[in-house]
C-alpha cells in the first residue's frame, strides 16, 4: 500500500513541477491541476493495458496497481 501511495504523491509533484512562478497565483489551485493531471496520466495507462489483447497475469497486476495509484492519488 505504501508505495501505491507514494507513487500517487510523486505523480502529483511531478505534474505540479517547480512551482516557484504559481501558475493561478494560488497554489491550492496547482494542486488541484496537478492531482487532475496526474489521473489523467493514470487514466491513460489504464486504457492502454484494457486494449492489450494479451491475458498475462502481469496486465492484471498492473491493472491493479494503477486503479490502486489512481484512488490515493483521489485522496491526495
Amino acid at each position: 500500500m505504501r508505495l501505491k501511495k507514494e507513487k500517487a504523491k510523486e505523480l502529483c509533484e511531478k505534474m505540479l513541477g517547480d512551482n516557484n512562478h504559481y501558475l493561478n497565483k494560488n497554489i491550492e489551485i496547482d494542486k488541484l491541476i496537478a492531482k487532475q493531471c496526474a489521473l489523467f496520466c493514470v487514466d491513460e495507462i489504464l486504457s492502454t493495458l484494457n486494449r492489450c489483447e494479451s491475458q498475462e497475469d502481469w496486465i492484471y497486476e498492473e491493472e491493479y496497481y494503477w486503479q490502486e495509484v489512481k484512488q490515493e492519488i483521489e485522496k491526495l
